[in-house]
């Protein structure tokens, strides 16, 4: 007893004493997109940007799909700083969305906005944004969203206003742009979404995606099925941001070393009230695609990653030779889904 004290006594402090400088995400073999809604950017004037220029350098993503950016010119500013960074945005209309991609990694092909008119203002408070990009002679389609908010958790389809149905028109919308525009096409569309997966049927604005097994897949429904400790919203404790990948990934997201997270930034951090005072109330949700099947992750990808534990679909903790679907929980916010079929 007094030793496995010890042990969880020195894994606390090693995994509390952890700061912004040991955050990590990127390396160099893998395609990794970040979506992040920094609320009304920034949130906390100056100190703020420090922290969000910081987080973004040591992230080291591909790309970073952003939300609620009001002071554009305060967050080009800080992409400045960040070598081989640059970012796009249209406007900062009610809290905008904004890329910002690695140059050095990826080839920009055109970027541009969807269904803009006003017949399409209910559904989309804030126009879709795709990004349409090269990674290693891989082409991509990355589907920037910030949808309705708020609601009162019970679709009704009748009411044109009522907040879950205006989400479902958007979803309804998009599906409709990927099947019919993007066929056959890699496609990563990802957000802060404003609602959860895990709704029952009659009242889940994702049916269509989520149903569509043979074109596309929620690869955090995973995180949104298991703990709230690993939501990207803890303030109401809920998961609104997610990734949605097509059919044409799958065998990429299925392979080594590939993994979706949310990113729990305020571990780095004293904790989750000065991220939540300073940055935002939401975390990032990444994921990182690998490509290429023999490719060998750097090694500090398994030097500063380190497994906290395994648990079951259940949340029960196991080890690794349980068999079914395991859940590896690491240090670093990673959640890393295995099937095992060991006994």
């Amino acid at each position: 007893m007094r030793w496995t004290l010890f042990i969880l006594i020195l894994s606390f402090k090693i995994v509390s004493a952890q700061n912004l400088n040991d955050l990590y995400f990127g390396t160099d073999s893998t395609f990794e997109v970040v979506s992040w809604n920094i609320e009304w950017f920034p949130k906390n004037g100056s100190t703020t940007a420090n922290y969000v220029e910081t987080i973004l350098t040591n992230l080291n993503a591909d790309v970073y799909a952003l939300q609620e950016i009001e002071d554009t010119s305060l967050l080009k500013s800080i992409v400045s700083n960040i070598p081989g960074y640059e970012c796009h945005f249209v406007s900062s209309y009610y809290g905008g969305l904004t890329y910002v991609y690695n140059t050095n990694t990826v080839q920009i092909n055109d970027k541009y906005e969807i269904y803009t008119s006003q017949a399409y203002w209910n559904a989309f408070p804030r126009s879709p944004q795709v990004l349409n990009l090269d990674f290693m002679g891989e082409n991509i389609f990355v589907i920037n969203n910030h949808l309705k908010c708020c609601g009162d958790e019970t679709l009704n389809i009748n009411d044109p206003q009522d907040e879950e149905n205006r989400r479902l028109m958007a979803i309804t919308y998009l599906k409709e742009y990927m099947d019919s525009l993007l066929h056959d096409t890699k496609i990563i569309l990802l957000g802060d979404l404003n609602d959860i997966l895990t709704d029952s049927p009659q009242n889940n604005i994702f049916n269509s995606l989520i149903n569509d097994t043979t074109n596309y897949l929620f690869v955090d429904m995973d995180i949104a099925a298991n703990s709230s400790n690993y939501w990207s919203y803890p303030s109401w404790p809920s998961h609104l941001d997610h990734i949605l990948i097509s059919n044409e990934l799958f065998p990429s997201f299925q392979s080594n070393y590939s993994n979706v997270s949310c990113i729990r930034i305020d571990d780095y951090m004293n904790s989750w009230f000065q991220y939540e005072n300073n940055i935002s109330d939401h975390r990032p949700i990444g994921l990182k695609l690998n490509f290429n099947q023999i490719t060998n992750i750097l090694e500090t990808d398994s030097v500063k990653k380190e497994l906290l534990k395994i648990v079951d679909v259940f949340g029960r903790e196991v080890t690794r030779n349980t068999k079914g679907t395991l859940f590896y929980i690491y240090n670093n916010g990673f959640v890393e889904k295995k099937i095992s079929t060991n006994w």
